[in-house]
């Protein structure tokens, strides 16, 4: 089946209208007609081959919202007309201990991306959702319960809300908990929005103070501009957990610093440098921990998901067209989005 798409031929060409094959469903398939997909920086590195080893044609996109148009035969879990989504995995090992757990992101031989993973179907790498559809085995499909006027915006769960979520659940943020949120932007206004749903107290961190009613707009309790020493220095040995979701190099040591005895900071963002290192004493003398965290796996993204539709929360986004993305790539370099790009995988078919 061959359907219209948008994606790069090299890292230095822009993104464009392009042919792509899709195959006939399997007896495990799911066919998804994509009606949204969402925007991420992942997506931006590595069409641009920022992280090495993009193969093209790169179509990127693995924030997938849909309906499903077909299954196969040995499918029970999922019929034609549903809402589903689809993250940033198609296949794992599954059977290595990671994947026995439930934990596919952690595969001991490697998940298999959406976008630039190795496939059998042509052209040899797996291509994305900026794709009218995509075809992907049932085991890592999800299902999507919010209202269909809300899909648009659940589109970034499938990664910015896992991302965010998987840390706060493994380190038990609830009532009762402080929780810090380092950056309000794709990553961070998830954050803040979960770990408020969840019941801790929560403070947003922010270089701007611009920000600093958005943030109170998203959940937040209280805000603090990471610039201002005073403000920083108020909030000493008094975190539980601090989720940093800052995808830049900066100074961690302005944060564990923060952190309680036995306090965790848990990074989820990749930065293009690394990190000044860490101040072994500022972790020794609190026995605090630095940690990072990888998406999440097919059963805790339901949880996500679920939780999700039963609180009402979707992302904050904007919708684009798909002629658009070019622009809305070098939009989000510049932070210029609240807080999400989001496709409208209905404009592909106008030229």
């Amino acid at each position: 089946m061959t359907v219209k798409a948008f994606g790069a031929h090299a890292a230095d060409k822009p993104l464009v209208a392009m042919d792509i094959f899709r195959r006939a469903p399997g007896p495990h398939d799911v066919e998804i007609a994509i009606a949204y997909c969402g925007v991420c920086h992942s997506d931006l590195h590595t069409v641009r081959g920022e992280w090495g080893g993009t193969q093209y044609p790169c179509v990127p996109g693995h924030e997938i919202v849909g309906h499903v148009t077909a299954v196969g035969d040995q499918v029970t879990g999922f019929k034609v007309g549903e809402t589903v989504g689809v993250g940033c995995m198609v296949d794992s090992c599954k059977h290595c201990h990671a994947c026995d757990d439930g934990l596919e992101q952690y595969c001991e031989n490697g998940f298999t991306g959406t976008y630039n993973g190795p496939t059998p179907d042509a052209p040899g790498h797996t291509l994305g959702g900026y794709s009218q559809k995509i075809v992907v085995k049932d085991s890592f499909v999800l299902k999507v319960r919010h209202a269909e006027d809300q899909l648009a915006a659940v589109a970034p769960l499938l990664c910015a809300g896992i991302t965010t979520w998987s840390p706060l659940r493994h380190w038990n943020v609830g009532p009762g908990k402080k929780v810090g949120i380092v950056g309000i932007g794709g990553l961070g206004h998830m954050g803040v929005k979960l770990a408020h749903a969840l019941g801790a107290q929560v403070v947003a961190f922010t270089t701007s103070p611009d920000k600093r009613q958005d943030a109170l707009d998203l959940g937040a309790d209280e805000v603090v501009v990471s610039k201002n020493p005073e403000e920083m220095a108020a909030h000493t040995r008094s975190f539980d957990f601090i989720l940093n979701t800052v995808a830049a190099s900066h100074n961690l040591d302005a944060y564990t610093t923060l952190l309680k005895l036995d306090g965790t900071m848990c990074l989820v963002g990749a930065p293009e440098h690394p990190h000044p290192s860490p101040s072994v004493g500022v972790l020794i003398f609190g026995r605090r921990s630095i940690a990072g965290s990888l998406i999440g796996g097919i059963k805790e993204t339901q949880e996500m998901l679920d939780f999700c539709a039963e609180h009402g929360i979707t992302a904050d986004i904007e919708m684009i067209k798909a002629q658009e993305i070019d622009a809305a790539y070098e939009r989000m370099l510049k932070s210029d989005v609240k807080y999400r790009f989001v496709i409208d995988t209905a404009s592909m078919g106008v030229s």
